[in-house]
């Protein structure tokens, strides 16, 4: 059974799913689903009543030519204080014709690109043509990759980046410097934001570290560590201004309606509705526009899809089966 099954380990994944695959693969996924083709089941997302970690699942199918997909996995906060990702998850594939095992792979490096790869996808669908200042909150694995994909998408002219441990940013500052993008640690949160076109936060914060009096004019910000109710990287003031001449963005209104903290409060506090939640996969398909005008906030706010994932591992696996060949 297991002689035609691939097993990719994160190396793997990496070296198979490139920068311009993986975005190409995020493109694909939400259009997709902006169009209405795919399967997607709820995903579970269970904090553990044992300690901080989150335990979650995604099953997902792109396309009649893809088989299912699924994901399981943890995130563990304090994996970032030992130097280690906060998520850990292992991919299936199966056959779309006989729904045997088709590949098994690491998920960490799965997430890690299709996460930061969606954000490319959505700083290149709802940031200004010009936008090429980046503010970067966080400095683990999600922050370097956000900044490698966004930097596919726009011309960079500088990058800020800012996480509450001067010798961890500085670490993230110096690697990406090291790879030739212009990049420096900031003081502060609110250092690295002010001037800033674009805002990527990649952390797992309870409390804002992005507030909405210091973005100027025209800013997009993209928001990949609110996935549950507890969690809010951005202030009420964010949402406010989104709201106010701009729109608030997110992977999936229903799904972010339930996860998305600060979409969760805005709701609860009647800030925005759910008909006011626009889907990327809706801006891109030319359904609903996000940027009516260059002063205007864009808040882009993503929990994760399982489709992500099922658009990734296809890609992973195609590659692979491509090098077999």
């Amino acid at each position: 059974m297991t002689d035609d099954v691939f097993f990719l380990s994160g190396e793997q994944v990496a070296r198979l799913l490139d920068a311009d695959t993986a975005i190409a693969s995020q493109r694909a996924a939400f259009t997709a689903l902006g169009a209405g083709g795919v399967d997607l089941p709820g995903k579970i997302m269970h904090p553990s009543r044992f300690d901080d970690s989150v335990v979650f699942a995604y099953v997902s199918r792109l396309s009649a030519d893809t088989g299912a997909v699924a994901k399981f996995g943890s995130v563990n906060p304090g994996n970032a204080a030992a130097g280690l990702p906060t998520l850990h998850a292992v991919v299936t594939v199966l056959d779309p014709v006989t729904g045997r095992l088709a590949a098994v792979m690491d998920g960490t490096a799965v997430t890690t690109l299709r996460t930061a790869a969606a954000s490319a996808v959505a700083v290149d669908a709802l940031a200004g043509p010009d936008a090429a200042d980046l503010a970067v909150l966080g400095s683990g694995t999600q922050a370097l990759a956000h900044v490698r994909a966004i930097a596919r998408v726009r011309e960079l002219k500088s990058v800020r980046l800012w996480s509450p441990t001067p010798r961890h940013r500085a670490r993230a500052a110096e690697t990406l410097a090291a790879e030739g993008l212009p990049v420096e640690p900031a003081d502060s949160a609110e250092a690295a934001v002010r001037g800033a076109s674009l805002v990527a936060a990649c952390t797992l914060s309870t409390t804002p570290v992005v507030r909405g009096q210091w973005l100027d004019p025209g800013c997009t910000v993209v928001s990949v560590g609110s996935f549950e109710p507890g969690r809010r990287e951005v202030d009420a003031e964010v949402v406010r201004r989104a709201m106010a001449l701009g729109a608030v963005v997110v992977d999936d209104p229903e799904t972010a309606a339930g996860h998305a903290g600060p979409v969760v409060d805005a709701l609860g506090e009647g800030l925005l509705t759910r008909d006011d939640l626009v889907s990327l996969g809706e801006v891109l398909t030319g359904r609903r526009t996000a940027r009516t005008t260059p002063e205007g906030i864009v808040y882009y706010n993503s929990v994760g899809l399982g489709i992500q994932d099922a658009a990734a591992a296809w890609a992973v696996v195609e590659a692979a089966k491509g090098e077999r060949r």
